[in-house]
């Protein structure tokens, strides 16, 4: 028995390592050609390793002097979107795992239907509607309609109902207002769940790539991956320098995960279950 358990650990070590190896050669592959040349990265026989790497990539990269100004625009919208995202959420979150209204299962089930609409079947309509508010062409056209996303409410509404309610009602006999059991009480017992959707969200406005190109046209309000995307020549594309841009952008949410992948683990999982 101990030999076939031993067995089965070891094929399944090796499957884990095999499936990490598939899944990180994309980055490694990434990080490897950005210290190439053009003509090394294009070269039918690929180069496994730089064999004469290089940091010029870098340094045309950076030579651009709207590449710091690109990654700030990259880190504002991102910061700005993710905190009014989780804001809302969270409220919204709260009133549907603990308050009762008229309408409230309905309400919520519409929210859900929308979830299963990608953002590029009402892109158009969107993009009419923020030239009507007079918003396109600037952080406010980029931000605010990315702010109206349901699956924050989605998760944060699960975690908010694996807290018991006779939690609630024994702050209220203690006299707590409403207000201090959802901000003093509940909303620290999910910051877990609050941790993985700022993470989800920010990863997510950060390559928002379709939206940012369609409201971002002037150069000073680019994003990190349209300021990168927008130095390239068509006729002569320049894939060293793609690549560089591409770990330059990829390196913030990178450490970012790093950071807070703890959090992430445990907001994803914790309202998997209800008590």
């Amino acid at each position: 028995m101990k030999e076939r358990k031993g067995s089965f650990d070891f094929i399944s070590n090796c499957l884990i390592v095999a499936g990490a190896v598939i899944s990180y050669f994309p980055l490694y592959w990434l990080l490897s050609s950005s210290f190439k040349y053009s003509h090394a990265i294009n070269n039918m026989v690929p180069e496994w390793f730089p064999k004469h790497p290089t940091l010029q990539n870098y340094v045309n990269l950076f030579s651009n002097s709207n590449t710091l100004r690109w990654l700030f625009n990259s880190v504002f919208i991102s910061t700005v979107t993710t905190a009014l995202i989780v804001l809302t959420s969270v409220l919204a979150a709260y009133a549907f795992a603990k308050m009762q209204f008229k309408g409230k299962k309905v309400l919520f089930m519409l929210f859900i239907a929308t979830l299963m609409l990608p953002k590029e079947v009402y892109i158009i309509p969107l993009f009419k509607v923020t030239q009507k508010l007079g918003i396109s062409g600037g952080y406010a056209g980029a931000i605010l309609p990315n702010v109206a996303l349901s699956f924050g409410i989605f998760l944060l509404e699960q975690h908010f109902e694996s807290i018991p309610d006779a939690l609630r009602e024994a702050a209220r006999m203690d006299g707590a207002s409403e207000w201090y059991i959802f901000s003093g009480i509940y909303v620290p017992l999910i910051k877990a769940g609050i941790a993985a959707l700022i993470i989800l969200m920010f990863i997510q406005v950060w390559n928002d790539y379709l939206w940012q190109l369609i409201q971002l046209t002037k150069d000073e309000l680019k994003t990190i991956q349209l300021g990168v995307a927008s130095t390239q020549n068509e006729q002569n594309p320049d894939s060293g320098l793609t690549m560089a841009g591409a770990v330059y952008a990829a390196l913030p949410l990178c450490i970012m995960f790093l950071m807070f992948q703890n959090y992430f683990t445990q907001g994803i999982t914790m309202g998997a279950v209800k008590e």
